[in-house]
């Protein structure tokens, strides 16, 4: 029996949403990884993108453990010597709680073109309402 490989146009893609409320930032960022890349899925080819939708909601909810608000970091570079901007995360979280998330799910998608298509398939919403009811997601329990 040979291996069963996935092609491309065989790919069928399912919206799913997750709450993010009151769970850590790491654990929902893992999950939405592990769905944007299709790994849940039993057809997981590794070459071939096979992931899902993934709408994450309630970012600003997000729990950072430990001392992570106080002691992390987001750092950026302007192009400009000596401009290297660091934003602690307890500010970050008060700004911007969906660009947090976008940096944790980033990080566990591998750098290549099928991580970037599959952080396409991203879409993050402060509160618990989002726009692609549409697309009938389904809720993803973690």
């Amino acid at each position: 029996m040979s291996t069963y490989m996935a092609k491309k146009g065989e790919v069928e893609r399912k919206w799913y949403v997750l709450d993010a409320a009151g769970k850590p930032m790491g654990r929902v960022a893992a999950q939405a990884a592990v769905l944007l890349r299709g790994k849940h899925k039993a057809t997981f080819t590794p070459h071939v993108d096979c992931g899902d939708h993934v709408i994450i909601i309630n970012c600003e909810k997000a729990v950072l453990t430990g001392n992570k608000l106080e002691q992390k970091y987001y750092y950026r570079h302007t192009g400009y010597i000596g401009h290297l901007k660091a934003t602690r995360y307890d500010t970050l979280m008060a700004t911007n709680p969906t660009k947090a998330m976008q940096l944790a799910v980033k990080g566990m998608i591998p750098d290549n073109t099928i991580g970037r298509a599959a952080l396409t398939r991203l879409r993050l919403f402060k509160g618990s309402e989002h726009i692609h009811e549409a697309q009938k997601p389904e809720a993803w329990e973690m």
